[in-house]
């Protein structure tokens, strides 16, 4: 006879985890955004009236793009994201307003947009932690 395993006798609750899933990438050919980008950019951006933050959004893909801080901002790029011409001149208004873009206007071209650091204006608002609130 064998001897009494109190182990043989327990309840085994085998718990099944999902596999650890990453993010889906883009596909060969597909436009992405580079980061990182600073989250007081992102959340100062999206309080912002408007397409403001899809403008913005336009502004980041160029710029990871081209590897520059300043980029020619094209209407197709705003129809991509179904702006229209003239919400993307008000959002670029907006965006400025706000102190996270400069923009050099040219009459006949594309508007030359270099995209700020959103801390600098959070500084003068008195935010030095850039951390915001924890909603």
């Amino acid at each position: 006879m064998d001897a009494f395993d109190p182990k043989k006798l327990a309840y085994r609750r085998e718990v099944k985890r999902p596999p650890k899933a990453k993010p889906p990438r883009p596909g060969p050919g597909e436009k992405f955004l580079k980061g990182p980008i600073p989250w007081s950019w992102l959340s100062k951006g999206a309080s912002l009236k408007g397409q403001a933050l899809h403008v913005g959004i336009a502004l980041w893909l160029l710029a990871g793009i081209k590897r520059s801080q300043s980029v020619a901002l094209s209407n197709s790029v705003l129809r991509d994201l179904g702006v229209s011409r003239y919400s993307g001149y008000r959002a670029l208004h907006a965006l400025e307003g706000a102190g996270l873009i400069s923009v050099d206007r040219h009459t006949g071209r594309n508007p030359l947009v270099t995209i700020l650091n959103g801390w600098e204006s959070n500084r003068a608002e008195g935010d030095v932690s850039g951390a915001g609130d924890n909603d």
